[in-house]
């Protein structure tokens, strides 16, 4: 019984908290969203404000109902907002002056505007269904700044007529200066919404800043009616939105835009391909914007891509419906969120509540004051614009940055929204190139003689790298190869290719190499092969461009070849290795016959020894043969004993998790290993396993100790040998240890 209640209980908060959430919300949407409809609207004319309004309700509530529905990121209320506005109002000026010299009517207008927000929203659907919306929140913000403050500068100018009052067609500056021209009762207005708005906060937060500049702005009205009483007709009076006016179904209404489609032609898709894609990005940036600050309110993560096909399924309804495009706004969102809506269902209220408050309360929407709604536009527009951008001029580094978002702003201001959306991906590719250029696609560059492989080298061979090594170059790339860094790349390893034999290139940080820098690639080889040398790449990451693509033209410079060509080695160990030994060779320490097996006498820590002790020494130790893959040992085994290589290489590994290794060295002909158990008696450290087939000797702590009775200088200088040789191996731990933290 006490389950059945318990259910119940906790779901009546819950729908609740959406309920309250959507309501706040509606009443913050509401009026920006009629006075962005205006906005767009009273471009074609004094007479479509009222038509304008309805197209920012209708798009309001469908956006509202539709998008969260689809896009399911819990507590976004999607409505109109001004970067569509701003768009629609460029479009429609730009029509009304003719796209090729012949001006266009309202009625030809109204379906180009249809198309636009149509085409908007199917644009947005596939950048949702092919993954864009993970690109799209790639675009630098200055970019993004530049845009919204160029569209709240736009906004604020677009305002200035209705906050004053002056005929339209007016020049701005004669406008400012003609005080005769103004309708002073509306510019009242306008002022006084602006003063209540700015300081609703301060007083209360509890309700909507523009609901308490709004309301203020009808009351400011309705008082100066009291000394006018012309201010209280309808009809015909310019200082309001005046009657809202509709026929027909829903329904029909739907059908008769879906069937005007049919009507257009590809020249008036052209037309407004441009503006709808500006208007797709933008729509979509918003919408990205307001769900990263929703993640962090809300605790969760949204699906950009999944919202960006609802935004655009809720764009097309709007269409069908007559409304305005939107995107999901961060006000109407927050004044939600705090409010107690944190589910998709808050969203879906919200659309029903503007839709209830078009039916019933459309004569009231009537008497809405021009004024107020300007005084409402120019307060979102001074707070889109961002006025941070300023304090980027304090900092050298920012100050390109602040040029960026000032020549957006001026194009957006000077042409147009459609010429600043060029201007801005233009600038974002430049940013991009810029960010490449400014860091160095080299992160760390080494030569021979300062980095080795894990193969442990003799003392002779050490010695010859040391002196030789600076003929092999390693240098590890980083970031994107392309036409931006190649030149980079070049100059730096340009003094390197007319002196050195062998450049290898570790690739594991590359993210992308364009064929710019495959042609480098080849110049590089050409360059190196006229002095015998190699160029060498190593760690080839799996993500490069199409992989197809780079391996097809990587053999087509010969790459892979063992007679020349570039020489692409699986790991970075095994790229050192084989530099190392062509430098040995060259040096003239390369071994003729390595499948010899030594005698005692030559392995490395005994050299210099007298034959009687050589001999002794050779009675304590016993052979073994391992097979490739075969261990001496393994981590965890308990031995005293010292191994030395007759023929052949052994590998130290060290287990890990999953069974996986971590190679630590390879021992070569002539070396030894397992000294640590060897000098402390203790457990293995790790494992030891033939890399090709090989022949040891193994010589006891316990035979040792015996002979070192009876000749205490032999222990000594064994012991001093064996710290000498543990010393270099030490360091040589320092530099990879060194290289990780580095890494």
């Amino acid at each position: 019984m006490n389950e059945r209640v318990a259910h119940p209980i906790d779901e009546v908060p819950a729908w609740m908290d959406d309920v309250w959430g959507g309501l706040a919300a509606m009443l913050v949407a509401l009026p920006s969203s009629i006075a962005f409809g205006v906005l767009a609207y009273t471009a074609l004319g004094p007479e479509y404000v009222a038509q304008g309004a309805v197209v920012g309700i209708l798009g309001a509530a469908a956006l509202g109902l539709v998008a969260p529905l689809v896009g399911r990121t819990s507590g976004l209320i999607s409505a109109p907002c001004a970067p569509a506005a701003a768009v629609l109002t460029a479009l429609v000026t730009e029509l009304l002056a003719g796209p090729d010299g012949n001006a266009l009517t309202p009625a030809a207008i109204l379906p180009l505007i249809a198309l636009t927000a149509l085409l908007a929203a199917l644009f947005q659907v596939i950048y949702g269904l092919i993954g864009g919306g993970r690109l799209i929140k790639f675009i630098p913000y200055p970019v993004v700044s530049g845009y919204l403050s160029g569209v709240g500068v736009l906004i604020a100018l677009s305002q200035i007529p209705k906050l004053f009052g002056y005929p339209k067609g007016t020049p701005l500056f004669q406008g400012l200066t003609s005080p005769e021209l103004w309708k002073w009762q509306g510019l009242v207005v306008g002022l006084a919404t602006i003063v209540i708005m700015e300081a609703a906060p301060h007083i209360t937060k509890k309700i909507p800043a523009a609901i308490i500049g709004l309301l203020g702005g009808m009351l400011t009205y309705f008082v100066l009616a009291l000394f006018s009483s012309g201010l209280l007709q309808i009809q015909g009076n310019p200082l309001v939105i005046g009657s809202i006016q509709t026929s027909g179904s829903f329904l029909g209404a739907a059908l008769d835009r879906a069937a005007s489609l049919l009507t257009l032609d590809f020249a008036s898709v052209r037309i407004v391909l441009i503006p709808a894609l500006t208007l797709s990005v933008l729509l979509s940036i918003d919408t990205l914007k307001t769900c990263v600050v929703l993640d962090v309110l809300t605790h969760n993560r949204h699906n950009s891509d999944r919202e960006l096909i609802g935004q655009g399924i809720g764009n097309c309804a709007a269409f069908l419906v007559g409304g305005m495009p939107g995107a999901g706004t961060a006000g109407p969102t927050l004044v939600n969120i705090t409010s107690g809506g944190k589910t998709p269902r808050s969203g879906a209220i919200e659309g029903a509540l503007v839709l209830i408050a078009f039916f019933f309360m459309g004569p009231l929407i009537a008497w809405v004051p021009i004024g107020a709604l300007a005084g409402i536009l120019f307060v979102i527009a001074w707070r889109m614009f961002d006025r941070t951008m300023f304090r980027l001029l304090r900092y050298p580094a920012g100050r390109l940055d602040f040029a960026v978002i000032a020549t957006v702003i001026f194009v957006a201001i000077a042409v147009d929204l459609i010429a600043a959306s060029g201007v801005g991906i233009a600038l974002a590719i430049l940013l991009f190139i810029r960010d490449q250029i400014r860091g160095t696609v080299i992160r760390h560059k080494r030569y021979l003689n300062q980095v080795s492989s894990k193969t442990r080298r003799l003392v002779a061979e050490r010695a010859l790298l040391n002196k030789y090594g600076d003929q092999g170059v390693f240098c590890e790339l980083q970031g994107n190869l392309f036409f931006g860094t190649t030149d980079q790349l070049f100059s730096h390893l340009e003094s390197d290719l007319r002196t050195k034999r062998f450049v290898l290139l570790d690739m594991r940080r590359v993210q992308s190499v364009d064929y710019t820098a495959l042609h480098l690639f080849k110049q590089m080889q050409a360059q190196l092969a006229e002095r015998g040398g190699r160029l060498l790449f190593s760690r080839m990451p799996s993500a490069l461009i199409d992989r197809r693509d780079f391996d097809y033209y990587l053999e087509q410079l010969g790459a892979g070849k063992e007679d020349g060509g570039i020489l692409i080695m699986e790991t970075l160990d095994s790229a050192l290795e084989w530099m190392e030994e062509e430098i040995l060779e060259f040096a003239g320490a390369k071994r003729t016959d390595e499948e010899q097996k030594l005698d005692v006498k030559e392995i490395d820590l005994f050299r210099g020894f007298d034959e009687k002790t050589i001999s002794t020494l050779g009675s304590c130790m016993h052979e073994m043969t391992l097979a490739q893959g075969e261990k001496a040992f393994s981590q965890g085994d308990r031995g005293n004993e010292v191994f030395f290589v007759r023929r052949g290489s052994v590998r130290i590994l060290l287990p890990l998790e999953g069974g996986k290794h971590h190679h630590l060295a390879t021992i070569g002909q002539g070396d030894f290993f397992g000294e640590f158990s060897f000098l402390d008696e203790g457990t293995r450290s790790a494992d030891a396993e033939a890399k090709v087939p090989a022949d040891l000797y193994i010589l006891p702590r316990s035979r040792f100790d015996e002979y070192v009775q009876s000749n205490p200088d032999f222990g000594i200088q064994i012991f001093s040998r064996l710290a000498l040789e543990i010393s270099h191996r030490l360091r040589q731990t320092d530099d990879e240890l060194r290289a990780l933290e580095e890494h």
